[in-house]
């Protein structure tokens, strides 16, 4: 990006700044933002939706779950309008998700997920988050002046058995292709692990303990629910380490929601 370029950037919410811009990411308590809703019953309520996460089909052997489902965002609207979903083979009702060469463990692939219920997107926190999220943002004004794609991930690690591990992918530092991407924890419990780790963009392929300290910025854990952090894709790496199950005799799990954006200014 030109220096003529970045002094274009505005914010998603023309009042609103932040640091995500000047760190590349940004780490925060989404709850201290909901005061308008009834967090605690919306919380239980989208806790719920992780309980029937089907297993994610491109890692049957990861102990990872998951449902997506992708949107219009109407930026000058304050507007999300759910994309359509299609049918698989199997009659399942699911929603493509695509990443380019980004994923080296599915590069060029489109997969397709379970879509995410519309019961589950009637939660008024799911568009509450978008908005929180979108507005730590900044964009080119043409940028604002189009839709951006929004993707709204359900994503649970867990692991049942002692010594057995959940693990996200791809496992190493990593960008993802979005622009920016957000995480939210929803329920935690019982769970070892499962480490974040943000790092400088030239890391990327490599695992945190394999990298100078000096090329961490940050690691750190999302304890509570709802809190949050956001990256700049092109800004940083990052990384979430394995998961195991704790002392307890029950299963550890870790069931967090990731939105990202992504502009849809055409490219010729």
């Amino acid at each position: 990006m030109s220096p003529a370029e970045a002094t274009q950037l505005i914010p998603g919410e023309r009042t609103a700044g932040g640091s995500l811009q000047a760190r590349g990411y940004l780490r925060f308590d989404a709850a201290a933002q909901l005061d308008d809703i009834d967090v605690s019953a919306a919380l239980a309520e989208l806790t719920a939706a992780f309980e029937s996460l089907p297993r994610d089909p491109y890692a049957q052997s990861l102990n990872r779950f998951r449902r997506y489902v992708s949107g219009l965002l109407f930026p000058w609207a304050r507007r999300v309008e759910w994309l359509p979903t299609v049918v698989d083979d199997r009659g399942r009702t699911c929603s493509e998700y695509y990443q380019g060469v980004h994923n080296p463990d599915h590069p060029g692939v489109a997969r397709r997920f379970e879509a995410v219920s519309r019961d589950c997107l009637c939660n008024p926190l799911v568009e509450r988050l978008i908005w929180i999220d979108f507005d730590h943002t900044f964009w080119q004004p043409i940028e604002l002046r189009r839709p951006l794609s929004v993707g709204f991930h359900l994503v649970k690690l867990m692991a049942s058995r002692p010594g057995e591990s959940a693990i996200s992918s791809p496992n190493h530092l990593h960008q993802d292709g979005e622009p920016f991407t957000f995480v939210h924890l929803v329920h935690r419990d019982n769970a070892v692990g499962a480490v974040n780790t943000i790092a400088r963009p030239d890391c990327v392929g490599l695992l945190p303990e394999n990298i100078a300290e000096d090329l961490v910025l940050d690691a750190f854990q999302l304890h509570e629910p709802l809190d949050s952090y956001g990256v700049c894709d092109r800004m940083i790496s990052h990384y979430v380490s394995p998961l195991t199950r704790g002392p307890e005799a029950r299963d550890g799990v870790r069931c967090a929601v990731l939105i990202d954006f992504t502009p849809m200014v055409p490219r010729i």
